[in-house]
């Protein structure tokens, strides 16, 4: 083989290697899945172990019980009112995810080892608010994709995008699946799920969650992202460009907890 042939061959094998990773790194097509996402909104002291304690010993372990999962277990290590844990839950259907509270109520092994974080005393409760919001993941990314390993070194950030209307929003979504995707994965960002708020504050807006070794190259990766060329072409487009359609964007960065299965 002359070395020109040689040289051709060899750079399409490489594109096609790259092509190939990034698509395995997206999930393949089926029905969209739904999340449920908690934030327990906790005071330093004995609500963040009580908390841990509580997501470890009794919700993950229940859960698996009924099939649900992997869950997302976090603790909030950068962004607004520390301390905070949050859960992630995927479902099949808006059903799965309403009815887990009815369910976990008639798990007598579930009651007994929530029992500390469930019945606490209003003197000593086990956390300070909770919220929830449901999310139903994108079409064009329909299932989550936690990371190769659950016990490897990593971080996440959770980014929501909130748009001054619902056009706006529409537009933002739609620029996910014009080619976003595929930028983050050229860029090395790993995407855990992408999703449209269905129910939960501040809407319009959306979430996603990637994943990163560590802060480096979380900035890294996004020095990237915001280089690709096919990222200036689709922000410069005329149909998302024209006006602001992100109004406030909130980023967090999440460190897994022990008993997190993502």
């Amino acid at each position: 083989m002359h070395r020109r042939q040689f040289l051709a061959a060899s750079l399409a094998a490489s594109a096609t290697a790259l092509a190939k990773d990034a698509q395995a790194q997206a999930p393949a097509a089926g029905p969209r899945e739904y999340y449920q996402i908690r934030r327990y909104q906790l005071q330093n002291g004995p609500q963040t172990k009580l908390t841990e304690s509580y997501f470890s010993d009794a919700l993950i372990p229940a859960l698996t019980r009924m099939g649900m999962g992997p869950v997302g277990a976090f603790s909030l290590s950068i962004g607004q009112e520390t301390p905070a844990y949050y859960s992630l839950v995927p479902g099949t259907s808006v059903d799965a995810l309403a009815s887990v509270g009815l369910k976990l109520s008639q798990d007598a092994d579930f009651l007994k080892a929530a029992e500390p974080f469930w019945n606490a005393p209003a003197t000593s409760p086990p956390f300070v608010r909770v919220d929830a919001s449901l999310l139903i993941a994108f079409e064009g990314w329909p299932k989550l994709t936690p990371p190769a390993s659950a016990k490897a070194k990593r971080i996440f950030q959770l980014r929501t995008y909130e748009s001054p209307n619902y056009g706006d929003h529409v537009r933002k979504v739609e620029m996910f699946h014009k080619g976003e995707f595929e930028i983050f994965t050229k860029a090395g960002c790993r995407p855990v799920f992408f999703a449209d708020t269905l129910i939960g504050p501040r809407m319009p807006n959306l979430t996603y969650m990637l994943s990163f070794t560590d802060i480096d190259e979380l900035n890294a990766c996004w020095a990237k992202f915001g280089a690709d060329p096919d990222w200036k072409k689709l922000s410069a487009s005329p149909r998302y460009s024209y006006e602001a359609i992100v109004s406030n964007i909130s980023n967090l960065i999440l460190n897994p907890l022990s008993a997190s299965q993502i």
